[in-house]
């Protein structure tokens, strides 16, 4: 895969309470796992890339707007790459993939969001890999008023 993929799930509901789920997510290739809470509504975290990593990552709780961006030259990454932008919720669970190659950021749209993510590389193997842009080096956080 040499973009990003959302993964979708479902939720059932009765009158026991709900399940979610996403079963097309495969634990194959993950080695550890985080989670990543923000103090505020608003508050973006990005941009982090990998050449070699890949991650996958879900919402358990709150709203988010994730979005990645292909690298096209490591030192000098030019502003005009396209930016994949998902809104992720608990509400309609799913998985979304990010490929090796990619920066990833997001937002929380909820004070009380909370992501998990997956990596395929163990920490030592990620401290290695790890890139930094600016927060807003791609800009796309701005909610469209609908």
């Amino acid at each position: 895969m040499n973009e990003p993929q959302l993964i979708e799930g479902g939720l059932a509901v009765d009158d026991r309470g709900e399940v979610g789920f996403i079963n097309g997510f495969n634990f194959d290739k993950v080695k550890r796992f985080y989670w990543i809470s923000n103090h505020k509504s608003g508050f973006i975290r990005a941009w982090h890339a990998h050449k070699k990593e890949a991650k996958h990552v879900t919402v358990v709780r709150g709203s988010v707007l994730i979005c990645a961006v292909k690298i096209d030259d490591w030192k000098n990454p030019s502003k005009d790459s396209k930016v994949w932008r998902y809104t992720l919720s608990e509400h309609k669970p799913s998985v979304l993939f990010i490929p090796a190659g990619y920066a990833n950021g997001f937002m929380n749209l909820t004070e009380d969001a909370k992501l998990i993510f997956f990596s395929t590389s163990d920490i030592e193997e990620s401290k290695g890999d790890d890139f930094r842009f600016d927060a807003r080096y791609w800009d796309p956080w701005q909610v469209v008023q609908r």
